[in-house]
Formats: structure tokens, C-alpha cells, sequence
């Protein structure tokens, strides 16, 4: 099956702004449809001896949350593990008899991914996919978990929220957590809520001429800080990085100025306590600083330039709310360069021919 995307359009609203508006209905949806499999592939993952998730790009993203949910949600401590899908393939030997690889593809078709699955399957493990409606077929999947209809934007942002949805139901079915399960029951109202918080259009006035972008989390966050930078690059096309919180401050910051963005994802956890350090850091070089927290975390507050509240949620829940406020504004960033976000520059012949020498 070979996904034809439809023609691009010309004005706001693109193809990307739907799919951050469709999000709370998606997430509504997600799980029902997928019922027998998340019950069938958690039966098998309980008694492998590993569990690796692989994936590239925002699937990759992905895969860093579902590995932290599956570890203390699945309660598979170190037997669960997230790979690039490329290095898994390219690098590391075949999985171990008794391994269950996760292998998250939106499209679908994606060779490393492909070449994942097949390699846990010939040693006598389990192989789940975890893709988009109407997506390429994973062969060598004996469980395939979907997420949303194909998005007609390269930029995709339903598909990852969705995915993460998905991670977070499989997770609490593998370790049997109830309590985490129905967690997830507020989160597509909160985000409906969420969308409609700030003037994003403001948001990118104000911060859409920035030098450079940098995105800083921790824990499941750092997920977030990649991925908020990758959607950046590719709606608009700006330069943007994303960090650990940790690493950040081991070094990052120096190539930071007053003339860049340092956008802070910093719910309560282990990580937020740096998150504020790093927030420290900025306003002594003078670096405007974007923060997600808490509306009454009042130490960051006051070191923020803007604060976009998030609900109170459960950390390993966040990165479902947190990246949407981040998709939006490198949406609206988009919309002020003049940029359309969906097509990554395929318009632009230069880069259309370089597209020739990327096979995926």
C-alpha cells in the first residue's frame, strides 16, 4: 500500500493545525478499537525475559516514553529498553530468545523498523507494531496496535500523542495497574482545555523571531524536549534542539544567547529542580525562557518570561499534554515565517532534490 498524501494547501489553516485539533477526540477513540490486541501482546510481553521498543524520529520519541512506562507502569525495571530503530538493526546483536519488541511506525513502512520486527521473530520472541491506520503491513507482527488515519502533514502530531495513549493502556495492562489505567481517563478533556488556553498566535509573535530554540525536560520529558525540536525543524523550519535537562547543564547552555528561546518542560518530578536551574541559568546570560508547569509553581513562575499552565497529572502522563502547546507553537511560527508546515520543503526544488537520496 502506498499512502498519497492530498494536495497540499496554500493557506492557514495546513494540514498540521487539524491534526493538533484533532487530538482530544483521537485520544478518546484510541484505545476500544485496539482492545484484543493490547490484551493479547501484554499476555505475551509478561513472560519475556526483555522488551525492546525501536522506532525513528517521532516514533523514536515514542518509544523513550513507552520505555519509562513500561518499567514502572509494566513494572519491567531494566528488561525494558528503547532503541533508534537504526542502530538496533545496524549495531546491536540479535535480540536474546524470550525478547518482545515494540516496534513503532506510523506509516508503517519504515526498513529498520521492518527489519526489528523480523529479527525478534526469528529468535522465538514477540513481535508488536504499533502504526497508523491503513499503514504499510509489518509482516512479522503477530499483534498490530493502531493509532489515527495517515496525517497528510510530515509533521506529525495525532499520530505520537495517540501512540503514546497506546504505550500508556499496554504498559498498565503488562503490570496489571489499574490505577494508572483509568489515570488516563481526564487526559482528552484536559488537552481540549489545554488547546484552548493561550493565544498561540501571541505566543509566536513573540518569541517567532528567536536565533535559535532550545527544548530542556527530564525524565519522560526529555521525549518531549526532542520532539518539540524536531516539530520545530520541520513546520518551520528554525534551528532547534532538544536536551535532557542534565545534559543541558553539562555544557549545552554555552552556545546559548539573549537572542534564543529556552523552553522549559517542567511538571513536578525528579527532573523539575533542574528545569529551574537551567531556567537560572538563562536569565543570568538573558535568554527569554517558555515554561510548562504547574500554574501554581510560583518559583518558576517568576523566572518565566510566559508560562504555559498544565493540569496536574501524573509525570509519566505529561508528555501527552506537554508536547501540544509545543506543536502549536511551531504551527504558529510557521504560519508567521510564511512557511507551509505540512511539506518540508517540497517546494522548493533544491530540496525536493535532495528528497531523491533519502529512501526511509
Amino acid at each position: 500500500m502506498t499512502w498519497t498524501p492530498p494536495p497540499p494547501r496554500s493557506t492557514h489553516p495546513y494540514f498540521m493545525h487539524d491534526s493538533i485539533y484533532a487530538q482530544p477526540g483521537a485520544l478518546r477513540l484510541v484505545t476500544r478499537p485496539n482492545t484484543a490486541a493490547l490484551e493479547g501482546a501484554a499476555d505475551r510481553l509478561r513472560a519475556m525475559d526483555h522488551v525492546i521498543l525501536c522506532g525513528i524520529g517521532t516514533s523514536w520519541h515514542a518509544a523513550l516514553v513507552g520505555e519509562l512506562l513500561l518499567a514502572q507502569v509494566g513494572a519491567l525495571g531494566h528488561r525494558a529498553r528503547a532503541f533508534h530503530s537504526f542502530e538496533l538493526a545496524s549495531y546491536w546483536p540479535p535480540p536474546a530468545a524470550k525478547t518482545g519488541v515494540i516496534a513503532v511506525s506510523h506509516r508503517g513502512s519504515k526498513r529498520f523498523s521492518q527489519a526489528a520486527l523480523a529479527r525478534a521473530k526469528s529468535e522465538g520472541g514477540v513481535a508488536i507494531a504499533l502504526t497508523g491506520k491503513g499503514a504499510a503491513k509489518l509482516g512479522d507482527a503477530e499483534f498490530t496496535l493502531v493509532t489515527v488515519d495517515q496525517e497528510s502533514s510530515v509533521a506529525h502530531t495525532a499520530s505520537y500523542t495517540a501512540t503514546l495513549a497506546l504505550l500508556v493502556t499496554l504498559a498498565s495492562a503488562v503490570g496489571r495497574n489499574d490505577a494508572m489505567a483509568h489515570a488516563m481517563d481526564p487526559v482528552p478533556d484536559q488537552l481540549a482545555l489545554l488547546l484552548g488556553q493561550e493565544s498561540w498566535e501571541d505566543l509566536a509573535k513573540k518569541f517567532g523571531e528567536r536565533r535559535r530554540y532550545f527544548f530542556v525536560g527530564g525524565g519522560p520529558n526529555t521525549a518531549t524536549a526532542y520532539e518539540a525540536a524536531l516539530k520545530m525543524t520541520e513546520a518551520s523550519y528554525t534551528s532547534a534542539t532538544g536536551f535532557n535537562c542534565e545534559q543541558f547543564l553539562h555544557g549545552a547552555y554555552a552556545a546559548m544567547t539573549a537572542e534564543d528561546l529556552l523552553v522549559l518542560i517542567a511538571p513536578p518530578g525528579p527532573s523539575r529542580a533542574r528545569c529551574v536551574d537551567a531556567a537560572r541559568v538563562a536569565k543570568a546570560i538573558g535568554t527569554p525562557v517558555l515554561v510548562l508547569a504547574p500554574e501554581d509553581d510560583r518559583e518558576l513562575a517568576e523566572l518565566a518570561t510566559e508560562l504555559i499552565a498544565l493540569p496536574e497529572i501524573d509525570e509519566l502522563l505529561s508528555p501527552i499534554l506537554a508536547i501540544v502547546p509545543l506543536q502549536l507553537l511551531a504551527y504558529h511560527i510557521a504560519v508567521r515565517r510564511g512557511v507551509n508546515p505540512d511539506i518540508m520543503r517540497a517546494d522548493e526544488a533544491s530540496y525536493a532534490r535532495a528528497n531523491e537520496h533519502v529512501k526511509l
